[in-house]
């Protein structure tokens, strides 16, 4: 097989429809549109949704029920482990301390500490809530959660 003998594949190339050429085109007349109406108009069609006038079904359906999402409080998590290896012993640890070291970097409501990872330092919690498995491994290690 040589270079000049690869062709594209069956099918892939195709001709562009030219409408509005004349009789001879294929697409005369009309240019493929039809006889009159909405769709044969120039800045033709409708917009999604639209009924011709009928009252549209997203407007027909009942708006119902309550959604919390606007009130949800955001937590940021950080586990223990991510402490142990990001602070020195007797550290204390607040929300800034947390931010200046890049473990919390989005907008929260709250900061909660979870248990997942080894404590080997001792480490003062400040302004963040505390989980069960965290507070036993923290109090563990030696350190304290202040409120």
């Amino acid at each position: 097989m040589q270079l000049q003998d690869v062709k594209p594949r069956p099918g892939a190339k195709k001709r562009r429809k030219r409408i509005g050429c004349g009789e001879s085109s294929g697409h005369g007349k009309t240019s493929g549109k039809g006889n009159k109406g909405q769709m044969a108009r120039a800045g033709r069609g409708i917009r999604p949704g639209f009924e011709g006038g009928q009252m549209p079904m997203h407007r027909r359906l009942p708006k119902k029920g309550f959604n919390n999402k606007a009130f949800k409080d955001v937590f940021e998590v950080v586990n223990v482990g991510e402490l142990n290896n990001a602070f020195q012993d007797g550290a204390i640890i607040n929300e800034a301390a947390l931010r200046d070291c890049g473990l919390v970097s989005r907008t929260c409501d709250a900061i909660k500490i979870l248990g997942t990872g080894d404590l080997a330092r001792k480490l003062t919690i400040q302004g963040a809530q505390v989980s069960a498995t965290a507070r036993e491994k923290i109090e563990k290690a030696g350190g304290s959660i202040a409120a």
